[in-house]
């Protein structure tokens, strides 16, 4: 019997690092996602794992066991691969939240199929967690806790068709489908800088930064993603995120990708995620993306191919 799930990416608008902390945020889901194929196979209780990337190719394997109802290499080898240890600790957390999961002496053949290129950071952290917990039946959000951590608003992205506005509050998910569609949305791209960013490396370091102003800055973010919702203008949508981008430079101690990149370019530019790589936000018309190209930033996406809904 075989088995298929999917989960979709996701792009963070607005409230970067302060989503960490309760503010509310614009999270939309890309139309690019993650399969998980699982496929009974003879019975050994060993698992073949094996990742593909958006073009077919096998960029990661494995044999896993589980002995004493916990996962482990199989054959007792040892691989110092972080992929390896994420993996593994994912499915261990599944398994500690649902003991049932996989009780059986069955094998399986197990295949994650990326629509994406796993370096762009659209969620091939998330969208395998949220696989992994649909697999597994349980919550995506405890696996994430349990696992790699974070706000929750890239599992809340993969479970969603349209456009959120995410909320933890008290450690719980809010989750609130929303229309999201920029009367100017054929001004809006989104530029690779060329480098993936580690997530945790992020998170780590904007825990470690004390909040002064915290709350003029949620105050300030919440109201931009509220006005960011009823824009109309493009001129608006511009001041909005150069705006957005000067409080969070500010928390966290860091120069604006533009100020830093791109000072003479004369549309807007808002990082997404965590800021130093992965992809950016930009307006202008799609010959000003040329300016990008020059720069040999060659991987642009318009809004309307890479957003769902």
């Amino acid at each position: 019997m075989k088995k298929s799930f999917y989960s979709h990416g996701k792009l963070l608008i607005t409230a970067e690092y302060l989503v960490l902390d309760s503010v509310e945020a614009l999270a939309i889901p890309t139309k690019k996602g993650q399969w998980l194929f699982i496929e009974e196979k003879d019975p050994n209780h060993q698992i073949s794992w094996k990742s593909f990337d958006e073009n077919g190719n096998c960029w990661f394997e494995l044999n896993l066991a589980i002995e004493n109802n916990i996962f482990r290499q199989a054959n007792d080898k040892i691989d110092e691969n972080p992929i390896t240890n994420t993996l593994i600790n994912i499915l261990n957390a599944a398994k500690e939240l649902n003991p049932d999961f996989l009780t059986s002496e069955k094998g399986y053949d197990v295949e994650t199929r990326l629509e994406f290129h796993r370096e762009w950071g659209l969620g091939s952290s998330s969208t395998l967690i949220n696989n992994i917990a649909q697999w597994a039946k349980v919550d995506a959000f405890l696996l994430l806790e349990k696992s790699f951590g974070g706000s929750g608003y890239d599992i809340a992205c993969t479970q969603h068709d349209l456009p959120i506005l995410y909320k933890r509050t008290e450690g719980k998910p809010i989750v609130k489908e929303i229309d999201f569609y920029p009367p100017f949305k054929e001004h809006l791209f989104f530029v690779y800088l060329n480098q993936k960013q580690d997530s945790k490396a992020s998170i780590k370091q904007y825990q470690s930064l004390p909040l002064k102003d915290f709350d003029k800055a949620e105050t300030a973010i919440n109201e931009i993603t509220s006005k960011i919702l009823d824009c109309t203008t493009l001129t608006e949508f511009n001041i909005l995120l150069d705006r957005h981008e000067e409080i969070i430079s500010n928390i966290i101690k860091t120069p604006t990708v533009k100020s830093r990149l791109f000072s003479d370019y004369p549309g807007g530019i808002k990082s997404l995620g965590g800021w130093g790589g992965d992809f950016v936000l930009v307006t202008g018309t799609l010959s000003e993306m040329n300016y990008f190209k020059e720069k040999r930033y060659s991987t642009i996406i318009p809004y309307s191919e890479m957003i769902l809904g």
